[in-house]
């Protein structure tokens, strides 16, 4: 494959902010690719690079477009691009820092997208045809359609209100991509119904995705919400709960400051233990800080007799949690030498999935193999400041990734994600 061309813009994000959007030219057509932007970021992910400017409040991005434009593309321009492996080595090498600090992860990962498209086109193939192709390379998985996580309560960082808890997610249960987005748009538009009659029309603001930012406090109080609006519409047994505690953004000084009180690790692990034993939780996102590894393997500590024994023991009451995901986010950050260190000390059974937190395709693609082969989940993640491309789809498809989340069944940056998944969907049955 040749490239022809290779552009940059800077364009908008979701949330207003700046971000990048790239134009890769080839014989076979051009191929686009935004980069999104996270608002709750860990920090060990490779580095966005930010104009620090006034212009922008310091957020835009005309140093990483002028990388793309003046030390990326005068090295791929007219050259024959063998495989995707080659021409991310390339980006990497003329970067060749830890952390992506001389081109910007937001550079880099916005060329290794558009050149998978255009990869794919090459060879004449649907995008996640072409990513599981690099994926068996690397490890044999199927195609697969993963199951959607709706953020449907917004916290945290992502949303104006007293939640800690970053994202409350409905995991619809259903057999097929197209029921679990029926049965999360439904419970999202009873949601809607629930919190504008109990509390106000104030209470269905939403947040940077997509999801409603009530006026609340507790976890409890949000997931009781969620259940009364599935009940409403007699959904309420086939949903299940993630939830994106983001608790690196309220811990200080070695304790983790919440709505709920002032807890020690051992004492946020017995919060969620509680948490689990009154509601359908199936998975927990960044329970506890980045570097907390301590209390990361207490949780995983206290799973590990029950996977073993294969039964729940006293406590908790009422809720099977021998299949518990305790997801990396922060802690993990899409990095092979973090998912190494997490998985040496028993930190967590589960990752999410971001390419800008690493840079290039092949590198979020090695190491989803690497969390593969420690049989850990995946969920294929979007950002809280996204744009309309959805590459994550195919993407999520091609690695056969047991989750996707795209923020809430609404707004268009959201629901390009989930659309797509449809698509495919029905492509795959042909």
């Amino acid at each position: 494959m040749k490239i022809l061309s290779l552009k940059a813009r800077e364009i908008l994000d979701s949330r207003g902010n700046p971000t990048i959007e790239v134009e890769l030219e080839t014989h076979k057509g051009k191929f686009i690719a935004g980069v999104p932007s996270g608002a709750s970021t860990g920090k060990h992910e490779a580095l966005e690079l930010r104009d620090g400017e006034s212009r922008r409040n310091g957020l835009g991005v005309l140093k990483a477009v002028k990388n793309i434009e003046e030390i990326i593309a005068p090295e791929i321009i007219n050259q024959d691009v063998i495989s995707q492996n080659s021409l991310d080595q390339l980006i990497l090498d003329l970067d060749g820092t830890e952390k992506k600090s001389k081109l910007g992860a937001n550079a880099m990962v916005a060329v290794s997208m558009a050149a998978c498209r255009a990869l794919a086109a090459e060879k004449d193939v649907p995008l996640y045809q072409y990513i599981n192709e690099l994926f068996n390379q690397k490890r044999e998985q199927p195609l697969a359609l993963p199951r959607p996580c709706f953020n449907v309560i917004n916290g945290g960082a992502h949303a104006g209100n007293d939640l800690d808890v970053q994202e409350f997610m409905v995991v619809p249960q259903a057999d097929t991509f197209a029921e679990n987005l029926e049965i999360g748009a439904e419970v999202y538009q009873e949601l809607k119904s629930v919190l504008k009659n109990k509390i106000g029309p104030s209470a269905i603001n939403v947040g940077d995705e997509g999801g409603f930012a009530p006026a609340l406090k507790y976890p409890e109080e949000a997931m009781d919400f969620i259940l009364e609006a599935s009940k409403n519409k007699g959904l309420q047994e086939k949903i299940k709960f993630i939830l994106d505690v983001a608790a690196s953004q309220f811990f200080e000084n070695g304790k983790y400051k919440t709505q709920m009180g002032i807890f020690t690790g051992v004492g946020l692990a017995n919060y969620y233990f509680d948490l689990i034993s009154k509601y359908p939780i199936i998975g927990i996102e960044d329970p506890f800080a980045e570097d907390d590894f301590d209390s990361w393997s207490l949780l995983i500590s206290r799973l590990l007799p029950i996977r073993q024994a294969g039964k729940t023991p006293a406590y908790p009451a009422g809720r099977q949690v021998s299949k518990l995901a305790v997801v990396g986010d922060d802690l993990t950050v899409t990095n092979q030498q973090r998912i190494k260190l997490s998985k040496e000390k028993e930190a967590c059974n589960g990752m999410i999935l971001k390419i800008n937190q690493i840079g290039t395709i092949t590198e979020a693609l090695e190491s989803a193999s690497l969390a593969k082969g420690y049989e850990w989940k995946i969920i294929v993640s979007h950002r809280s400041g996204e744009t309309g491309d959805d590459f994550i789809s195919d993407l999520a498809v091609g690695i056969g990734a047991e989750f996707i989340k795209s923020g809430a069944p609404a707004r268009g940056e959201r629901a390009a994600k989930y659309n797509r998944l449809l698509k495919i969907e029905s492509e795959l049955k042909q």
